[in-house]
């Protein structure tokens, strides 16, 4: 997704915007294509990709990434190393899911950029234990990173935070991804209350910048074209935090992710 709060348990889950056959201009023009990979990155890479046109790669990709178990309780060594941490721990969150699925994505020579979607925690769609559920009750409004795709005119969503399992305690799982449609959302976004409250129009459509509106950002959704802005609208975001949230964010943490573990091995 420095100082002792942003090293505290990530609660982001992460969003990507990918490019497909159209010219670099307008707000394609601010997107940075390929960057260099890693060794380890470029393994894996070649091991999802091997003998695949660029669609079957995109969908290989996106299902190997979605397939490493979610959890937020692995620690970050290095934040500038995600990609490569993820791929050594098995599991990771969103943010370090999709900073890999953006920098393979580049190495297709398909341009990326990241948004982000304030979320709760307290999802009633989620079958919590009891416990679980009033500790999230009492969590801050989280951030959510996740993909965005850009083929044709059109951007679309590309989500590969939850694994398969997590879809029988009602979790929004992709099951599958065809390569160019909109894929669901791992979060339930919430709407932007000064833009709810002030910047509707007359087609009460939400008020939204030039960029935004090329990406079609729903409401509350913060766009990030490169790695750094990102990185620094989170720092800001858990700064805000108080010494007693972060606690409860770490404790969720912990007992969210040993709970999915739960979910997996259940027959249920």
């Amino acid at each position: 997704m420095g100082n002792t709060k942003s090293q505290s348990r990530t609660v982001f889950l992460t969003f990507i915007v990918v490019k497909l056959d159209v010219q670099s201009s307008g707000v394609d023009s601010i997107v940075h294509g390929a960057q260099p990979i890693s060794p380890i990155v470029l393994s894996a890479f070649h091991a999802w990709t091997h003998g695949l046109d660029t669609r079957e790669s995109m969908i290989s990709i996106f299902s190997h990434i979605r397939d490493i178990p979610y959890s937020l309780d692995v620690p970050v060594t290095d934040p500038k190393t995600l990609q490569e941490q993820i791929l050594m721990a098995g599991k990771g969150s969103c943010g370090a899911k999709h900073y890999l699925l953006a920098e393979m994505f580049r190495n297709l020579n398909l341009t990326v950029v990241y948004a982000t979607f304030p979320f709760l925690w307290n999802d009633p769609g989620i079958h919590y234990p009891p416990q679980l559920r009033k500790l999230a009750a009492t969590l801050p409004v989280s951030h959510h990173l996740a993909c965005r795709v850009q083929i044709g005119c059109s951007w679309i969503l590309v989500d590969a935070t939850w694994d398969l399992p997590l879809l029988k305690a009602g979790f929004p799982v992709n099951g599958s991804w065809d390569g160019y449609s909109e894929t669901k959302c791992a979060v339930k976004p919430l709407k932007s209350p000064v833009r709810t409250a002030f910047c509707r129009t007359v087609t009460n459509e939400p008020c939204c910048g030039k960029d935004e509106a090329a990406l079609k950002a729903v409401d509350g959704e913060k766009n990030h074209w490169e790695e750094d802005e990102r990185a620094r609208y989170y720092t800001e975001k858990i700064s805000l935090c108080s010494s007693h949230e972060l606690e409860c964010i770490q404790r969720f943490s912990r007992e969210f992710s040993s709970w999915l573990e739960t979910v997996r091995t259940s027959t249920i």
